[in-house]
């Protein structure tokens, strides 16, 4: 995790509007994913060209962490169709007793579905 930390540099930590979703590290297993990541960071996880998930902080910003999975034996599976600028295909629909949080990645962005309920407990 320590390298991982020296590449997650101080200027990815800037909130800044215009940027948009990105990987902003590399990690071997889930546990090293780091507590804290950057606005709009992704983080992938597994051997370099067979990653198996993607951690990122859900787009809500209600503080919850997100893990979709990228290992075709496993299903649901998600795919990154680009690293530049950031594609994560199919949507993602998160859904638990207090929200649900339904979106997809393309492009760097976060496309809402209209199908999204957030209810706060």
């Amino acid at each position: 995790m320590a390298g991982l930390k020296n590449l997650i540099v101080w200027w990815h930590q800037l909130p800044l509007p215009w940027r948009g979703w990105r990987v902003v590290g590399h990690v071997g297993a889930g546990d090293e994913v780091p507590d804290r990541l950057p606005n709009k960071g992704v983080v992938l996880v597994g051997a370099p060209g067979i990653e198996t998930w993607a951690a990122f902080d859900c787009p809500c910003q209600r503080g919850h962490r997100l893990m979709v999975n990228l290992d075709r034996a496993r299903q649901p599976v998600w795919s990154i169709d680009s690293l530049k600028p950031l594609t994560i295909r199919p949507s993602i629909n998160n859904i638990t007793a207090e929200r649900q949080c339904h979106f997809v990645v393309r492009g760097g962005k976060v496309d809402w579905s209209h199908y999204d309920r957030r209810v706060t407990l």
